[in-house]
């Protein structure tokens, strides 16, 4: 009560104002007494309060006559901005806002400390600080000297530019001077965006020596930004870029880079990557991706990309509950060795709708698709510069009927129609069409069961029969040359991934789904499945599982816990017990470490271009050895030829003030184009002075 009375008795004592900015302070204390020199003294648990400015200290007084504080430390003064001033002793204008503060520390955001000998506060925008250093680590009263900090004659931190300016600046590890800058500009912590120097890296490669990198961020406005990285060593000078932009219904961004090396010395080298996308009226959606790069070794020996395809893609489409409706132009580029552009389809049209409607007078659903594709090669040779365009279409009728046993019925009948055109190609007739009705109806039972334990499982077999009449047109397979058989596609009829190709005859699909979930431990999965036919299909390849009247038995399964395990699994076998694909996924987390892997298993099958088997194992690991310091590896082997392919170590480093990452990498691949390769990178970047360095803090105690 007695705390409350003093409250408003000071509060009343004070010059009321109008504006926010201006308004009165507001002054808590234990003991308050006015001195015969008409000043106000407040003693014990002293607390001021002015705008959103607010100051702790153990004694204040106050001087009515010129409305200036006299501070007894220790002072914590907070500007309601995220910036806190610790100081023995001060002398402060009414508002809080000019005066001078001695012995202080100034903390910014909570990431970034500055001690200094002296505080000049200037219409509460300026702080001047002097003989001051400045850090992000945490300072202990141990003595013991942070990792790192600058040293400087005078700090001006600018609260609405949100800078600070050093004069005579000087770079210190430990005790250690590194170098020293007359002037030096930083961004404080609550700063998003401002032009600068960002943290540099080191590279060095076999190929390409030892580098620096060190970028530049440009602000083009509230919307748009630009980063330049001029990358120089002893074999290579290249310029990298980052553009982005951001508008009020979309968003586009570009990368890449210009060199002038020893590699190719009389030519330009370099690559653009881009993407953007915008939503439009009414629904509609555009998108673009550029993809583009001078050589084909650029990529290997620089290490922007793992990409030997690259696509560049313009995209319209439209997606709502009912329809879906999209146009695209593609333009695809081969880096793989072997491969021609000339000869490969690399410009593309490609268009899809698909409409879906509920009739109620008989149910089901009734839907409805049509499908446009072009593709073109620039090689003028009679069929290897064989260009193709289709019109495909389907009408079908879907119904479900759930039986009160539990048995599940699911029929279609429909149509599908086709309109090829080739050309430059005289082994093939231009024009073709057909009309291809289709029929389904399968059956599934799902049967469950709840264990005492509060796990349950779910078994579920599947019989399919369908047909497809008509006989295939004579012509060529161009976009369906691999084919996937999986849990995805088991029930279809058609497993082709491309509608240039579609099964006929009659078909009959068979599968089990087995599944166990439990909430307290181990969830599993399980699926066997199997495909029969009145006629085979030549146009599967063996290694498929889908050549001949019967298919390869289908296995797949998953298998997951609560510790962080998880393994899948799939693989095709034949009559004989001999396997054509496999592929087994995993990972395990435990403790500080992780652990993924895959393997896969091909066999060879010269109609897929696959004139060897492929056997290849990738695993990549992280081990956190403590909070600060972390782990990492990665390698891929291919089991076949009993060759590494790639490996990779990593080093990281990360407390509250610095990060440092350090990678060696090693290519052991070569090919007409690039050759093996070593990589080694170094980066270290000083947190603290900006906003987005992530949202993980790393925080440490003192003594520890």
């Amino acid at each position: 009560m007695r705390r409350l009375l003093l409250t408003l008795l000071v509060a009343l004592g004070l010059p009321a104002a109008a504006q926010d900015s201006e308004r009165p302070a507001v002054l808590v204390a234990d003991d308050l007494f006015i001195t015969r020199d008409r000043e106000l003294v407040a003693q014990g648990n002293v607390e001021a309060f002015q705008g959103t400015t607010r100051i702790r200290a153990s004694a204040i007084r106050y001087n009515d006559e010129t409305g200036a504080l006299v501070i007894e430390g220790p002072i914590v003064l907070n500007d309601g901005d995220g910036t806190v001033i610790l100081a023995d002793a001060a002398e402060l204008d009414q508002g809080l806002q000019n005066g001078l503060l001695r012995g202080a520390r100034m903390v910014l955001n909570q990431q970034v400390q500055m001690a200094a000998v002296q505080i000049d506060r200037v219409e509460g925008r300026y702080s001047q600080l002097y003989k001051t250093a400045v850090t992000s680590c945490k300072t202990c009263n141990d003595g013991e000297l942070p990792l790192w900090q600058i040293r400087a004659r005078r700090v001006v931190h600018d609260t609405e530019a949100q800078q600070l300016y050093f004069d005579d600046a000087t770079f210190h590890i430990r005790s250690v001077p590194v170098f020293y800058l007359p002037r030096l500009r930083l961004p404080d912590p609550t700063l998003d965006r401002a032009d600068g120097f960002l943290a540099p890296s080191i590279r060095t490669t076999s190929l390409l020596g030892t580098g620096l990198k060190l970028p530049y961020f440009i602000t083009l406005g509230e919307s748009r930004d630009l980063t330049l990285t001029p990358y120089l060593s002893s074999s290579t000078r290249t310029l990298e870029f980052r553009y982005r932009q951001a508008f009020t219904n979309g968003d586009i961004e570009f990368d890449g880079a210009y060199t002038r090396d020893d590699q190719l010395p009389d030519e330009t080298r370099g690559y653009l990557f881009g993407e953007g996308s915008f939503e439009l009226e009414r629904g509609y959606k555009l998108s673009f991706t550029i993809e583009a790069v001078s050589d084909s070794s650029y990529f290997t020996e620089y290490g922007y990309s793992d990409e030997d395809r690259l696509r560049s893609d313009l995209t319209l489409s439209r997606a709502r509950r009912d329809s879906f409706v999209r146009t695209s132009l593609y333009n695809f580029e081969t880096l793989r060795p072997g491969e021609l552009n000339s000869t490969l389809p690399t410009v593309v049209i490609d268009g899809e709708f698909e409409r879906r409607f509920f009739p109620k007078a008989w149910g089901g659903e009734l839907r409805f698709g049509l499908e446009a594709h072009s593709h073109w090669r620039s090689s003028d040779v009679d069929v290897i510069g064989r260009d193709v365009s289709r019109i495909n279409g389907s009408l079908k009728y879907l119904r479900r009927f759930t039986h009160r046993s539990g048995l599940v019925t699911d029929a279609q009948v429909g149509t599908t129609f086709n309109f090829f055109d080739i050309t430059q190609d005289d082994t093939f007739a231009q024009n073709h069409s057909d009309i291809a009705p289709f029929a389904a109806v399968g059956l599934s039972y799902p049967m469950a069961r709840r264990e005492a334990g509060g796990a349950s499982q779910v078994l579920t077999p599947v019989v399919q029969l369908g047909w497809t009449d008509g006989s295939r047109l004579d012509i060529p397979n161009e976009e369906s040359t691999r084919v996937e058989f999986d849990q995805g596609n088991i029930l279809s009829l058609s497993r082709f991934p491309r509608p240039d190709r579609r099964e006929r005859g009659t078909t009959a699909a068979v599968a089990v789904n087995w599944s166990r979930f439990d909430p307290n431990g181990w969830d599993t999965y399980v699926a066997v499945g199997q495909v029969f036919r009145s006629i085979s299909d030549p146009a599967f390849t063996d290694t498929s599982g889908l050549s001949g009247v019967r298919s390869d038995v289908l296995l797949a399964g998953q298998i997951k816990n609560n510790a962080g395990l998880s393994l899948t699994a799939r693989t095709l076998v034949d009559s004989d017990f001999d396997i054509s694909k496999a592929e087994l996924r995993g990972g395990w987390s435990f403790g500080k470490t992780t652990v993924e892997g895959t393997y896969v298993w091909l066999e060879a099958d010269t109609e897929e271009d696959r004139t060897e088997a492929i056997s290849e194992v990738s695993l990549d690991g992280s081990y956190d050895i403590n909070k600060q310091w972390s782990a990492s590896a990665d390698v891929r082997y291919d089991v076949q030829n009993s060759t590494a392919a790639t490996a990779g170590l990593g080093l990281t480093y990360n407390n509250e003030c610095v990060s440092v990452d350090l990678s060696v990498r090693r290519r052991y691949t070569s090919s007409t184009s690039v050759e093996p390769s070593t990589d080694i990178g170094f980066n270290i970047g000083l947190r603290g002075f900006s906003a987005s360095n992530g949202t993980e803090r790393y925080e440490r105690s003192c003594g520890k």
